[in-house]
């Protein structure tokens, strides 16, 4: 990706957030939206958005459905979004917006949690080990 190109994607990400934060107010759209990435197109003709959503209550299960409706609710305030993008962006056009749920951070996240409670878990067992001892 050229320069040009990542420097547009980088204010779309920022501009996006603070719309998504403050302006969306769908009660479907559940939990905390993180933009991971944005890829523009070469053309701009289009903008692919990468988030991940963290649930309110945390639990082991990674709850696909969630992801999609929450997915579904962005995607159908696309139109809106660009429309309110259109007016901070200085390009003579502004890109479609196409949501996509990250798998990749997601999974990272869901991987580190599991690290930290093994972690745990092991330096508990470590101490309760070492009271038996003594």
């Amino acid at each position: 990706m050229n320069q040009r190109l990542q420097r547009l994607a980088d204010q779309i990400q920022r501009e996006l957030a603070v719309l998504i934060r403050d302006e969306v107010n769908d009660p479907r759209l559940t939990g905390f939206v993180t933009i991971s990435s944005v890829k523009v197109s070469p053309d701009l003709g289009y903008a692919d958005i990468y988030v991940t959503i963290m649930e309110p209550e945390l639990n082991d299960a990674m709850t696909k459905t969630s992801h999609e409706d929450s997915i579904k609710v962005l995607n159908k305030a696309a139109g809106f979004l660009r429309t309110e993008l259109s007016h901070s962006l200085k390009t003579r056009t502004t890109p479609r917006l196409r949501f996509h749920y990250d798998e990749v951070t997601a999974r990272g996240n869901y991987m580190m949690d599991l690290i930290n409670k093994a972690v745990t878990k092991t330096e508990q067992n470590e101490s309760d080990e070492q009271e038996i001892n003594e």
